[in-house]
């Protein structure tokens, strides 16, 4: 009788805390697409490759995956897709960016049974070298310079109920032009919340809040003339710049996704899932970000989104995208393929893989 009721009493309170929980990305969702800034603050942030997304998949969505990033992509997502991970996941991401740049993604998700899925990632943003120029010598100076930006984490995944889990991430990030090094720490925070309303899924995800960036190095140190109107001093007295420092793009997403054939129509076989994220920027004003993919038999999958939706300065949206899953000895692999539309940048043609263990 006492085992009937402890079970009576836990159900009420895991269901009260759903209850809570939904209600407060509700709150969180609705704040996130009401609150329109007046001014978009682009330029305002530093390491700005950061927002950049990985994945085929989400890519392929239009980068609407706060609830459906179950995967290895989870470690940039929403880290709390991480605790829905059963076997060990690699993740491997390359693709060319806008004007000559292009951008590197590894991670690796490893579950550890009763205590959750840790995850580990590498990002690197690159460029080729360019020549110096100065204004005394405006053709070049014949010496190249290097820039790049580069970010390290650990993530942590876990379900606290069969239905909810939580995730975390801390991060360094560190950008480089020439002699000048900016470096910070960050993290993210993510919630995934699957309802009993047909499985419907809310996640939300905080990513990037962490330390401001500035600029040091030994380029900072010019020779200065402090008096320019007098002859008799020194004019080649050594000071530093003093540079401003800058937050990170803090991104805050909140999503809402469902799979219809198999939630609503009981059709196996089939999935077709419809996805939208509100995305609320710390360096431009709020849009939605809106996806969907069929798949069949998990086995092919066929994308199309659009990003940026309601944003006014926004180069292109439109996405699509398909995906192949296949079993070889043991092992699963997935390939990715997305097509995005940047407007006056073009399309960009991006891939990724996905090894199971």
């Amino acid at each position: 009788m006492n085992e009937r009721k402890n079970l009576f009493i836990n159900g009420r309170s895991s269901r009260a805390w759903s209850q809570a929980i939904v209600l407060m990305l509700g709150l969180a969702f609705f704040t996130a697409t009401g609150w329109a800034q007046t001014v978009s603050g682009v330029g305002t942030s530093a390491a700005a490759f950061l927002k950049i997304g990985v994945g085929g998949r989400a890519l392929g969505m239009g980068e609407a995956l706060a609830t459906q990033a179950e995967d290895v992509t989870a470690l940039f997502w929403n880290p709390a897709g991480l605790a829905s991970i059963s076997r060990t996941q690699i993740l491997i991401n390359h693709f060319d960016y806008i004007v000559d740049m292009s951008y590197e993604y590894a991670g690796i998700a490893l579950p550890m049974r009763n205590v959750g899925t840790f995850g580990f990632f590498f990002s690197y943003l690159g460029m080729p070298d360019i020549e110096r120029t100065t204004i005394t010598m405006p053709e070049g100076t014949g010496e190249m310079v290097r820039a790049g930006s580069f970010a390290a984490g650990i993530s942590f995944g876990r379900a606290l109920t069969d239905r909810f889990a939580i995730g975390g991430t801390a991060k360094f990030v560190k950008e480089t032009i020439w002699h000048s090094t900016a470096s910070g720490v960050a993290a993210d925070i993510g919630v995934m919340y699957r309802t009993f309303f047909k499985n419907l899924r809310i996640g939300m995800s905080i990513s990037n809040f962490g330390s401001d960036m500035r600029m040091n190095g030994r380029d900072m140190l010019v020779q200065h003339d402090i008096d320019v109107l007098s002859d008799g001093n020194n004019a080649n007295i050594n000071a530093n710049l003093d540079t401003d420092a800058f937050p990170m793009p803090i991104l805050f997403r909140v999503g809402i996704s469902a799979n219809f054939t198999r939630d609503f129509f009981n059709l196996n076989g089939h999935d077709l899932i419809v996805a939208v994220d509100a995305v609320h920027p710390s360096d431009n004003k709020e849009y939605l970000n809106v996806g969907g993919e069929y798949c069949f038999k998990n086995l092919l999958a066929f994308r199309a989104g659009y990003r940026q939706l309601f944003l006014e300065d926004r180069q292109g949206g439109l996405t699509a995208g398909i995906g192949l899953h296949v079993k070889v000895m043991g092992y699963a692999l997935s390939f990715d393929y997305a097509n995005i539309d940047y407007g006056v940048l073009d399309r960009q043609n991006k891939f990724s893989f996905i090894l199971t263990l």
